[in-house]
């Protein structure tokens, strides 16, 4: 029988071709060149997960704010903001771990897509927090979708930094009377 609603502990489209990307093409050999290979059954990381990455959250959100919304659906292990590389100021994102899978799953079945701070955020499962992914990976160290954003968002910062940094370069190009 099927079913019309997706489930929602489904790996995410990003993060499934972000893995087909970095087994069939980075490590090819020449000698692979010629014959064809059968994709093996891989070991799915997700099946036990028990973090997950929240996205789209405002600048200003806070992580007792975080804490408070995502402790409803289980006890919560550890919570590590997303933060701009260079400023060490939020940038958007974050990861809540849980203790068991189960507690994440129930998370994203009840708080992803519900608002916080006047945002719809989205969470997806992430295979686990490493040291580093903290981090926005963006060229002006926050977000990469922040960075040529056109559209004004309060609570993401305003425009996005390639954006504004044009925008005040013709306002001054202006100012001096070109």
């Amino acid at each position: 029988m099927q079913t019309t609603v997706d489930r929602l502990d489904k790996p995410s489209a990003y993060y499934l071709g972000r893995n087909k990307k970095r087994k069939y093409g980075r490590d090819r050999d020449d000698d692979d060149v010629g014959r064809q290979r059968t994709p093996e059954e891989p070991e799915d990381p997700l099946k036990d997960a028990a973090t997950l990455y929240v996205g789209n959250l405002s600048f200003y959100t806070t992580e007792e704010q975080i804490h408070e919304l995502f402790a409803k659906c289980g006890e919560i292990k550890r919570l590590v903001m997303g933060l701009d590389r260079f400023d060490k100021t939020p940038c958007g994102f974050c990861f809540v771990e849980y203790y068991n899978h189960q507690d994440a799953l129930d998370c994203m079945k009840y708080i992803g897509g519900t608002k916080l701070d006047e945002r719809i955020i989205r969470t997806d499962l992430d295979p686990g927090f490493q040291e580093g992914r903290q981090y926005g990976r963006g060229k002006s160290g926050g977000q990469v979708r922040d960075e040529y954003r056109d559209e004004y968002d309060p609570g993401r910062g305003g425009y996005g930094r390639a954006i504004a940094e044009e925008r005040q370069k013709e306002e001054n190009e202006y100012g001096k009377g070109r």
